[in-house]
């Protein structure tokens, strides 16, 4: 079979690189601060960022196909069509399940760059199996420089973007994520050939490039209204906020002060109650995914605080932080040792004998032990 000659469109090819970079933005901006708020509140705003992040990827995938001339009509497949998009989100939701329930670090950071790597060229590759009437014909080297490239350029998006969420990193790593994704579809293209086939072998219902259409410029004002809103929140807290007038005190009125405890307490969970836990009588709290697990000098107790909404809560408060996964009270420290560039705090505990003290925390935790 004799390979087609085929171009791209200009514009469609600028426009498919301005939905990934809005996409971008989008999922990274719509998850920022997600520590701060409850387990149910950040996976509806984790459902949303996939679907911004993975419906994004989706499109511009589609935008630069419908940019793509041929000499011949073809079209798609509805069924593969969907499946493409679906998966574009699914990886998506898992990346961020990853960045926002487990602990981050480099690890975490690197797969899931790495995950949203893979699946933006799975759904790559299947969105190009639903051409009805066109086959595409992948070499070995192109298929190999697709997924070296998807994987390094997401993996340096995500490192960026999560690795401080700071509004500098959210924009840096959004202008690496639309650009990464924008890439990887030309550098799998540059290694495509496409012949004319007579059989149709749909799954589903066919689709043609004007009803394909119809649906990217849907997901796209979608996408573009979600940028748009979520561009406004991003920029708000930077704004100037005009001075409020000067308003007359009101009036005393007789009101009933109701007491609050002074007190400290954390939550855990036993034969499905949600009990409480003074917090002079625990020793540690340690990170376990993003739960954690508290420490008492008889028990070990399930939480379901993530170890950085434990720190954010009980801060100010006996503990101290020697590790990343853990918090400690200095008041049940047995010993302290010493390392090469780190230090261990022993505990007589059952369940918890020693904590590990990190280079960079040994100074705080030495102060607070009086060693």
């Amino acid at each position: 079979m004799q390979a087609l000659d085929f171009s791209h469109n200009t514009l469609l090819v600028l426009a498919s690189l301005l939905v990934a970079t809005m996409a971008g933005f989008t999922g990274f901006s719509l998850t920022k601060g997600l520590s701060e708020r409850s387990v149910a509140h950040r996976k509806i705003l984790i459902a949303l960022a996939a679907i911004a992040l993975g419906g994004g990827i989706w499109s511009m995938h589609f935008v630069a196909m419908l940019g793509l001339q041929l000499p011949i009509l073809f079209y798609y497949d509805a069924a593969i069509t969907l499946a493409s998009a679906l998966i574009a989100i699914l990886v998506a939701g898992s990346a961020l399940l990853i960045l926002h329930f487990w602990t981050r670090t480099r690890r975490t950071l690197v797969l899931a760059g790495m995950i949203v790597g893979l699946g933006v060229l799975a759904m790559h590759y299947l969105g190009m199996s639903a051409m009805e009437l066109c086959r595409a014909l992948y070499t070995p080297t192109g298929i190999a420089l697709a997924v070296v490239s998807s994987c390094v350029l997401n993996v340096a998006a995500f490192s960026i973007a999560y690795g401080q969420r700071s509004q500098r990193n959210i924009i840096v790593g959004t202008l690496f994520f639309g650009c990464a994704v924008f890439a990887v579809h030309f550098i799998a293209i540059s290694g495509t050939d496409f012949v004319a086939v007579d059989v149709l072998r749909e799954v589903g219902p066919l689709i043609s490039n004007e009803v394909m259409a119809i649906g990217v410029v849907l997901s796209s004002f979608i996408l573009c209204g979600a940028f748009l809103l979520t561009g406004v929140t991003f920029l708000a807290p930077s704004l100037p906020q005009a001075a409020e007038p000067d308003l007359p005190e009101p009036a005393p009125e007789d009101t009933t002060i109701v007491p609050v405890a002074s007190k400290q307490q954390i939550p855990y969970e036993l034969e499905g109650r949600t009990m409480f836990l003074d917090t002079q009588d625990v020793a540690a709290i340690r990170a376990e995914g993003h739960y954690t697990h508290v420490y008492t000098a008889t028990d070990k107790l399930f939480c379901v605080w993530s170890i950085t909404e434990a720190e954010k809560r009980l801060s100010p408060g006996p503990f101290i932080k020697p590790h990343r996964s853990y918090l400690i009270n200095p008041s049940f420290v047995t010993g302290f040792e010493r390392l090469k560039d780190n230090g261990v705090c022993h505990f007589e505990i059952g369940s918890l004998s020693k904590v590990p003290v990190s280079r960079s925390r040994l100074r705080v935790i030495r102060e607070a032990l009086g060693v």
